[in-house]
Parts: C-alpha cells; structure tokens; sequence
C-alpha cells in the first residue's frame, strides 16, 4: 500500500522530504543525487547553477545575446521566467528521458558544445529529477543570504602546495546547503595562484591574489598568499608601526615575508607631499628650510602647512573635477559661454576643497542642485544669473549652495547614462553590464539596474527655464528678433548680457509626477542598488532619496570609493584596483587597511582634510622608493615608493616653476590662478597649451574611466622636454631664473636658437670693426658717435654672445675660482629640478659642464636642460 501511495504522490513525498533536509546542513548536491535519488531539485538553487558551471548560459553559448542553435538564456543564468519558459519548450515531463534538451546537454542529439553532462552522473540525475518534479520553475525567486567559505584565507608554503574550497550557501529561509560542485571558480592572477572547476586550489608563485567564488547572486573572494621570503613568522624584523596605517600594512607584508624599505629623506619626503597635496614642487629656499628644521615632528607641521595652502584647494579641485566630468564640452547650452560656465564649475569646487567643507556636503550640493533658491521666482533667478555672468571672479556663484551645471553634462541626459554616471563617480562602481544582462563580477542583474535608473528619470536641464511663459515674456522685453534659434539666440543674449541686461537662463528641472488618465498620480516604481522597491512619485524632488541613499544604506560604499581613489593619489594604484571597480569580485588587496579609512572617514564626518592627515603621516607613505631583495616586486602592498610620473597639469607647471625667476618660485604655492592645476576644464585653460597636457595625460572628462588620466611615460612627453619650443622657451624667457643669474653675473644671454654655434662665420670680424670704430670715436672726441657704435656692439652681442674669454671675465671668476662661485648655482639648478641637494660627483660634472661653455650661462642652460630630461624630474618618488 505504501508503495503506491509513494508512486502516486511522489512529488508531495519528495516535497515533505526536502522540507525535512533543510532543518540542517543539506550536503552537497553530487553525494545525495545518486542513481536512487528520488529529491526534486530547484530550479533556482540547483539546476541554474549546474547549467552555469557547465557552460550551458555563458556567453560563448546559449548566454550570449544571439543565442545558439535557436535557443537563448540568461547570461549566468538571472532571468528566471525567461530561463524556465525557454527550457519548457524542450522537456518533456511525461517522458523525462526523451527531452530535447538533455538529449543535446548529452550528445545523444548533435551539440555543437560536445557533451556537457554525462550520462549516469549527478548532473544527469538533478535535470531528470527535476523534470520528473513537475519542472517547476521559481516562482518566487528565494533570497540568498550570504556564503560562508572554508578557507577564508590560504597561506602556502610553497608552490605546489593545493588547498580545497568548501561553500555553503545560507539562504533567507534558513536554509543552509554544501553548495561547493554548484560553484564556479576563477583566480584573479594564474601566475599565482590557480583553481580548478572543484574548488581545488594550488599554489604557483610567491605573492598574493584572491580566488573569486560564484554562486546564485553571492561572490566572495577569498585572500592566498604565499611567502615571498623565508623573512615570515618569528623571522620577521622589528619594524616600526607608529600609526593604525603602518600596522594594517605590515600585518599582511609580514605574511608575505616582505621587509617595507627605510623611510624616506627629509629632501624625497618634501617633494613627494608637495606634489602629491599641492602639486607644486617645492622651492630651494623651503627646502632648505625643511632639511634645517631639526623638530621631531616638522614633517606633519608640513602636512598641515600645505592643506591650508591655495595650491592644495586647486590641485584637488581639478582631481575631483575629473570625477564629476567638467569639461567645457560638455556643458554646451548651459548658460551663454561655455568658458564662463566651466570657471564658476570650477570655482564651486574650489572654494569647498579650500574651506575643508565635509565630502558627504559637497556631493549634497551636486545631487540636490537647484537652479532657483527657495521662493525665487525664474525671473529673479534670470536677474541673478546675468549678474553672476559678468562676475570674472565667480566668488559669487562658488558661494551658493548648489552646482546644477552636472545634471546638465551632454553625456548625462538620458536615465541610463546618469545611472552609470553616478554609480562610477560616487560609488567607484561599473554597473553598465548590468544594462543588459546579469553584472558578471558583482551582484546587480538587470533588473536592480532598470529600477536604479528610474530615479534619474525625472530630472533635466531645461533651455526654457522652470516657466516657459515668464521664460517668452523675458525674450519679448529684450526686443529680439522672433527667427533667432539655437546658437544665434544665444549668441545675441550674450551680448545683451555684455550690457548689462538680464536674459532668460536655463534651468534644471524636475519634472512633476507623471498622472494617468483619471489625474491620479501614476506609480512609478524605483530601487536603489541593493535595496527595496518604492514609488519615486513620492518625492517632489526625485532626487532626494538619492542622497538619502548615499548617507544610509550606501554610506559604506560611498565613502570607499573616495577613500580608495585619495589612497591612490598617493600610491599609483588604490587598495582596490581598477579604483572605480569596487565589485565583489574585485577584492581590497588590503581588506583590513580599506576598513579602517573607510570607518575613520565616516566617524570623522567626511573630513577630507582628516584623510590626508591619516594617509601623509604614516610611515606606508613616507616609505623609501629604493626597494631591499624582498620588496623589489611590489607593487600592490606599498612595502615602498612606486615611482611614478607626475600628472599632467603638475608636470606643465614644474617645468615653469624650476625654470621661473626667484621670486616666482618662492611664491608657486600661493600663485595658482595661471597655473595649469587651476585649469578649469576650459579648452585651452588658465595655465597651460591644451597639447602639452594631453600628451602628459590630461582626462579628456569624457568617459566614466579613471583610466581617462593616464601617467604612462610616452615618447611624445619625452620629445616636449628634449626640444619643444614651449620648454626651450621657458628656460630662455626674459623674467627666468636663467636671465636673473645671466644679470648677476653680468653675461650676457643667447637663446637655444642663438647660441655661439650659429654665429655667422665672418663673428671675429665684425666684433673688430665695431671695436675699431668705438677707438677712433673716442681718439677724436666724437662721444656721439663712439654711443652709437658701442650700441650696436652691445646689440650684437645679445645676439650672438660675446667671446669666451670675455665672458669669464665679465664673469669675475678665474678658471681656478669659478667653481667656488658656481657651486650656489650648481645647488640651486638641482633643488628647482630634483628637489635635493648634488652630490660630489654632480657638482664636479656641473662644474666642467659650465667651464667648459664658451659662454658660462650656456653651460648653466646646458644643465639645467639636462635637469629637465631626467626621469627624477618628471616622476615623483
């Protein structure tokens, strides 16, 4: 009796059963689906995820957007409904055997993909199984708590050495199941470390890398290091951590058996952080300054020194302004000079970085701009804006509380490419994949991203204002002409503005919620990433449970980002790299130390200012750039200094600097509003030729890619230093610091492009004459005469140099005694280009380099030239 009653309820006994298995650990999936296994599988837990470690929904198969074979699923397997109805057509529940699809998976049908399961096996038991249950697909989709996996960490010994993985997944309902044969496996670095299909993981190289477990909607990454040296353990040296940075870092390097590199010199360290923080090299005289400084802790006196500077809130304006995308391209229409609009941009920014305003404060007025303040009406919004366009200073507009000007970026006008732009920008995150199909390295399907982009759906920029009649009646006043459209309108406006008149302005607009047929309002369903449904018709300003975000639920990821993008400023590559793909699959190569700034940051309330301290004065930072034998490797667990080139606008700016008069250089930190780190975002810019920075790597704020900035050396960049006009001239120019020398030494100075090796060829002659006539002037009393000839000499001489001899007279150095005197100029030409004093060896070659020249101050062109082209100019170490 039994036996029937189990062959006519099958599918209630099995349900029962599984009911009763997931009361605890269930075991893994290939030891209970035997050839007697009567369980029905789910569709969601279980055969998804099989068809999805076998290949069946990857994009090289059925996962791709095509298809194969006339038959597509979901990429890794996220779009249930679609999934279940594809896979009904091709089952048969009344004869499990005879199914298309398994006859395919099995060969028995040609497939294209060979064999993915093999008869009799347990894959081939789970998809009989669970087309003899019925088929049944999910319904309601379960939710997957987290993954618990053992090992959280592998340290090995030596290569070779394996290690298994075991997951299980904890779903929602309490369920708790070895999960590990269900699981896909991916090594972010094969020279390191690689993982089998079974979980199974060997060691290859010394070094560290993560293995990436996937299942359903979890990932999690699991740390494997092996020793680099025997220097682990008991064997590591004492080594100082007098900051919670130092002992975060080296608590992993003495696992990897990496010895960090002493601490930099006074002279290194000065003209890292100037860089770094203002960039701006230092000048001779602060370095000296610094090297005498005998106080124990003069180096976070700089520190603090330098965040208070002009120089500091324009560099890190400019940094930031590469995340929010200024660019005068971009903000075509916004007001009637895109250069106008693209300085107050700028300038809003500026004013915050040099006010220390809160990080969570400055993106507040970013994500909830307004164009009109409280109570203005769009007219006096209109009078307000004509008056702030004539301001050259743009201290007025920098004062207000918004900046609407990102909401009306032409890569930012439609819903999705503002989703996209926001989740990089604020969150460090790529969630574009996620417009199509299921993220393959994060947790958002397409879903999270269709309702994430929701939000954004209500707000643009309106050319016609936030009142379209007023916006008529302002042009009616004006007395334009009624055909004028487009760029002519706004050109004519412009010029009314120039007079002083008040012109319609654009606006940013949030759209009222939409209403159906019955002037209801119509529901409008939205999600932030990782969170739950609401209606976005709620909210007059759509904008403001996006922030509301930023400060709950994403407040974590949101001050990671940043955190993780100020560590690289300073690093050359962040704790998490690429620095705007923060998924789960991409792992902090120090997971402890990206915590620890993170919560610093958020319990500091967003002090930027607080995050530059935290970073500059540990030691991590303040390391040597000359590597030991077991550090000379790494490059991702800042053991070190990496050597790197310095950004584009500071490299502009450091040939000016060094080659500038004394007085300019004492005072760079102070003068930015023509330097190139001020840039605005204009075309060609305060500070600098649109060609030198792009060469030098200069974001174009075009993509949403850090990698737009690049600091990669090039052979252009070289060719700028060895022979551009633009440095040549800089060495040369009239107020530098070349000329200011020439004037102390009474020589007279010739150009790169008249130098004494293309003196006409009859030089001696002439210079004779000319004398010739001065002596028979003076003989006969003709003083007028004897004026004039003396003037032309003079004339000629600043054209081509006087002779050798005369130069080293002039001079007033001997050739015994030169050196004495060349050795300040020596000093100075090093600390305006390398930032340190030369060593005996330099001087003595800077020495020969300038006795050597027919003209003294061509030698010292010479150097300094010379200065210029070396890697320890353009990089910062």
């Amino acid at each position: 009796m039994s036996r029937v009653v189990l062959s006519l309820c099958a599918g209630f006994v099995v349900c029962v059963a599984t009911t009763a298995m997931f009361a605890d650990d269930l075991p893994s999936i290939d030891k209970r689906f035997t050839d007697e296994a009567t369980e029905t599988p789910d569709f969601q837990r279980h055969l998804l995820p099989m068809m999805s470690k076998i290949g069946c929904n990857g994009r090289s198969c059925h996962g791709s957007f095509q298809g194969r074979g006339g038959f597509q699923l979901s990429l890794f397997g996220y779009d249930f409904k679609m999934d279940h109805e594809g896979l009904s057509e091709r089952i048969d529940t009344e004869d499990p055997l005879e199914s298309y699809a398994l006859h395919k998976a099995t060969n028995i049908e040609e497939h294209e993909g060979g064999e993915r399961i093999v008869p009799g096996s347990w894959q081939h038991r789970v998809f009989i199984n669970w087309i003899s249950g019925g088929a049944v697909g999910a319904e309601t989709p379960a939710t997957l708590s987290r993954l618990e996996v053992t090992p959280r960490e592998i340290v090995f010994a030596k290569s070779g050495e394996q290690e298994s993985l075991q997951i299980t997944a904890v779903w929602q309902d309490g369920t708790r199941e070895d999960v590990t044969p269900l699981c896909r496996f991916q090594s972010n670095d094969t020279s390191i470390v690689e993982v089998d299909e079974d979980g199974r993981v060997t060691a290859q190289t010394p070094g560290d890398s993560h293995v990436v477990v996937f299942y359903d909607n979890g990932i999690f990454a699991v740390p494997v290091l092996q020793p680099v040296s025997t220097s682990t353990g008991k064997n590591y040296p004492e080594v100082a951590t007098s900051t919670e940075v130092d002992k975060l870092v080296v608590e992993k390097l003495r696992k990897l058996g990496v010895v960090p590199a002493e601490v930099c010199t006074d002279e290194e360290f000065l003209r890292r952080v100037m860089i770094d923080l203002t960039g701006t090299l230092p000048s001779p005289q602060q370095i000296r300054q610094f090297v005498a400084d005998r106080s124990s802790d003069k180096r976070s006196a700089k520190i603090e020194e330098l965040l208070q500077t002009p120089a500091y809130a324009a560099w890190w304006a400019t940094r930031f302004n590469d995340l929010i995308g200024l660019s005068v391209n971009q903000v075509n229409n916004v007001s009637f000079n895109n250069n106008r609009t693209a300085e107050q941009w700028y300038e809003w920014v500026r004013y915050r970085f040099e006010n220390n305003v809160p990080y969570d404060q400055i993106v507040e007025g970013i994500v909830l701009a307004q164009s009109q303040n409280d109570g203005e009406t769009y007219e006096d919004y209109s009078a307000r804006m004509s008056e702030m366009y004539n301001d050259a200073s743009c201290e007025k507009f920098a004062q207000q509380d918004s900046l609407p000007y990102f909401w009306a970026r032409r890569n930012f006008q439609k819903a999705e490419d503002r989703a996209i732009g926001f989740a990089y920008t604020f969150l460090g995150t790529r969630i574009q994949c996620a417009q199509c199909h299921k993220h393959p390295f994060d947790r958002w399907t397409q879903e999270d991203f269709n309702e994430f982009q929701t939000v954004f759906s209500r707000t643009r920029y309106s050319q016609n204002g936030t009142d379209r009649d007023a916006y008529q009646e302002m042009l009616a006043a004006l007395d334009l002409d009624k055909k004028l459209r487009g760029n002519q309108l706004r050109r004519e406006l412009a010029n009314y503005l120039k007079d002083g008149k008040a012109v319609p302005f654009p606006a940013l607009v949030d759209a009222a919620p939409r209403r159906n047929a019955r002037n209801r309002t119509a529901p409008s369903q939205a999600r932030m990433l990782g969170g739950t449904p609401f209606d976005l018709n709620e909210f007059d300003n759509p904008r403001e449970p996006l922030m509301a975000w930023l400060r709950g639920d994403a407040q974590e990821l949101f001050a990671k980002a940043f955190v993780n993008r100020v560590w690289a400023s300073y690093f050359h590559r962040g704790i998490v790299e690429p620095t705007d793909d923060l998924s789960l699959a991409n792992p902090p190569s120090n997971e402890a130390l990206l915590a620890h700034l993170t919560e610093g940051f958020i319990a500091n309330e967003f002090n930027i200012h607080w995050l530059h301290r935290e970073i500059c004065n540990s030691d991590t930072y303040q390391r040597s750039w000359q590597p030991n034998d077991t550090n000379v490797l790494d490059e991702r667990n800042f053991s070190r200094a990496v050597p790197r080139r310095i950004p584009a606008e500071v490299a502009i700016d450091a040939i000016a600097q060094a080659t500038a008069s004394s007085n300019v250089n004492n005072t760079y930190l102070q003068q930015v509003q023509k330097r190139a780190i001020a840039i605005p975002g204009t075309a060609q810019g305060r500070g600098g030729n649109n060609y030198s920075l792009t060469i030098f790597g200069k974001s174009a704020r075009e993509n949403n890619c850090d990698c737009e900035r690049s600091t990669e050396p090039t052979l252009l960049q070289t060719l700028y230093l060895n022979n551009d006009n633009e440095t040549l001239a800089a060495i040369d120019a009239r107020d530098s610091w070349l000329t200011e020398v020439a004037k102390a030494w009474n020589v007279s100075v010739t150009s790169f492009d008249a130098d004494s090796a293309k003196r006409p060829a009859n030089y001696d002659d002439v210079v004779e004459r000319y004398r010739n006539a001065i002596a028979r002037a003076k003989s006969q009393g003709n003083r007028e005469l004897q004026k004039k000839a003396s003037e032309r000499l003079k004339a000629y001489f600043q054209r081509y140099g006087k002779p050798a001899a005369e130069e080293v007279a002039d001079a007033g150095n001997s050739t015994g005694g030169r050196d004495i005197k060349l050795q300040p100029v020596i000093e100075e030409a090093y600390l305006r280009t390398v930032g340190r004093f030369p060593n005996e060896q330099e001087r003595s070659v800077a020495v020969e380099t300038i006795e050597s020249a027919e003209n003294p101050i061509d030698g010292l062109r010479d150097l300094m030239w010379a200065l210029l082209n070396t890697k320890e100019f353009i990089v910062n170490h």
